[in-house]
């Protein structure tokens, strides 16, 4: 029994195992056809993605090379345009060249024909010219006999007289420059006084040296004076201005010299009025605080002339001297805007001239720092100028372009010459010193209705704010030498007829123009 049981276990397990490898065998069958199908399948798709990139390979060549064949097509045409164009040019040469090789043999067949006409004419005229000479020898002897002196005497006399009238216009030219001597002498003492009269001005020059404080009543003038005059004295002390208390209604003048200290009082005057508290120990702390207020504000208005004028930066010590300038005036002209306006003309100029633009409007700006200390230091404003621009790392091409804008040096650089003209042109405008523009307008009118009164003139133009009137005259009617005697006579005429200041030029200007037009 046992027996029979393993042997159908067996035989079970037999037929088991060749049914399992029957089922396998067709799958693996199923599998590999389908692998076969699928390999197939990415052949066949392989095969045409490369007929088609191969396709569109081809593709890309043939437009290539069409573009290619386009591109060359083009530069033959353009190539052959321009042979065209270079032969018609050496055709018009050629043709041009033929006609002016005509032209030269028509001038060498005229310039033949007039060398003739010259040799005949040389001829003639060396035979005139031996008649005139016997003639000349003639009329000498005829002469010497009428006058009963030879030739050599009548030379003598001739030379004798010459030099007579060129002694007498030796000592009139030698007078007149003694007087032109003398005259500029008596300027330069006027501009020295003036400067120092202008430097240490007194209580009279009320316009620039006097400010006028409002009072809310008159009963504020005994507070401000104080018992005994102590409040008075002590912003006198801390200031260093005068107050005049006197019997204007509800107003104090301050009276100095100097524009920044006055303005510090009048500042600090009108606080204490505001506050109403009065007393010398108030009075210094005040004028303390205003001081110390104004440091900021001078360095405010340098900081604000340098953004206006687009300079990038300064030492910070110009800056608060440039400020310092907005207090101080000349001859009634705020220096710190004729700062301003030299350092903008000096850079227009520069930049139609192409200069270094930058040099130009920083030596414009600086050009009168030295003013902003030249009432606390011993020196004249250039030279104190000079030693701050040194002192606080200016290039040396802003120093000498600044000190040459009163001619006190000789200018070496375009920049230079611009500054100093720039400083003329700000100071001589109409109505930047103090000349009425009336009056101005009216010189100068009749400065050119002198000039053009004159026969022989065509126009007249006052120039240089009145200092030089040019004169431009008809070459037909006036010769060199009446120039010289025309402007001579416009000068006399002037001394006669005009009061100015200082000296005028009289230019004559004398013009022959040949004007022919080439076809």
């Amino acid at each position: 029994m046992n027996t029979l049981l393993i042997a159908e276990v067996v035989l079970g397990a037999l037929l088991v195992a060749g049914v399992g490898w029957l089922v396998v065998r067709r799958a693996s069958t199923r599998i590999l056809e389908r692998t076969r199908a699928e390999a197939d399948s990415l052949l066949k798709s392989a095969a045409r993605e490369a007929e088609a990139r191969v396709k569109e390979a081809e593709l890309s060549a043939k437009e290539k090379l069409l573009q290619a064949r386009t591109e060359f097509e083009a530069a033959a045409s353009k190539r052959r345009a321009e042979i065209e164009v270079i032969e018609r040019r050496l055709t018009q040469r050629e043709d041009s060249l033929d006609k002016r090789v005509g032209q030269a043999e028509e001038r060498d067949r005229e310039l033949a024909a007039r060398e003739k006409g010259l040799l005949a004419r040389e001829q003639a005229s060396e035979q005139r010219a031996s008649e005139v000479e016997r003639l000349e020898r003639e009329q000498r002897a005829r002469l010497e006999q009428i006058a009963g002196m030879t030739a050599g005497q009548a030379k003598e006399e001739l030379v004798r007289s010459i030099e007579d009238q060129a002694r007498l216009e030796g000592a009139q030219l030698a007078r007149r420059i003694e007087d032109e001597a003398r005259e500029q002498a008596g300027r330069q003492a006027q501009r020295i006084i003036g400067m120092a009269v202008q430097r240490s001005a007194s209580d009279y020059v009320a316009e620039s040296t006097v400010s006028v404080v409002v009072l809310p009543n008159d009963e504020m003038k005994g507070r401000i004076i104080g018992r005994e005059g102590r409040n008075i004295r002590a912003l006198e002390m801390a200031t260093g201005i005068d107050l005049i208390v006197d019997d204007t209604p509800e107003a104090v003048i301050l009276s100095g010299f100097d524009p920044y200290r006055r303005e510090i009082a009048r500042a600090a005057l009108e606080r204490l009025i505001a506050d109403g508290r009065i007393h010398p120990a108030r009075v210094e702390e005040v004028v303390e605080k205003v001081k110390a207020e104004f440091e900021q504000r001078v360095q405010q208005e340098g900081e604000s002339a340098l953004l206006e004028l687009k300079i990038p930066s300064m030492h910070p010590e110009l800056l608060k001297l440039l400020g310092r300038l907005r207090y101080r005036f000349s001859y009634g002209q705020n220096v710190l805007h004729h700062s301003k306006e030299v350092a903008f003309l000096a850079a227009t100029m520069a930049a139609e001239l192409r200069g270094n633009v930058s040099v130009a409007k920083r030596a414009g700006l600086l050009h009168d720092v030295g003013k902003a200390i030249d009432r606390e230091v011993e020196g004249t404003h250039l030279e104190l100028g000079i030693e701050l621009l040194r002192k606080h790392g200016e290039s040396e091409e802003v120093v000498h372009a600044m000190a040459c804008h009163h001619g006190d040096y000789e200018p070496r650089t375009l920049e230079a010459v611009l500054v100093t003209a720039a400083d003329a042109l700000s100071a001589a405008r109409p109505g930047a010193r103090r000349e009425v523009l009336e009056t101005y307008v009216k010189r100068l009118e009749k400065l050119e209705e002198i000039a053009s009164s004159f026969k022989g003139v065509q126009k007249s133009y006052a120039i240089q704010a009145g200092r030089e009137i040019r004169v431009v005259v008809d070459s037909g009617k006036i010769a060199d030498d009446q120039a010289f005697v025309l402007s001579k006579e416009i000068a006399r005429r002037i001394e006669s007829e005009l009061t100015y200041p200082g000296q005028i030029k009289v230019t004559v200007i004398r013009e022959t123009r040949a004007v022919e037009i080439a076809r």
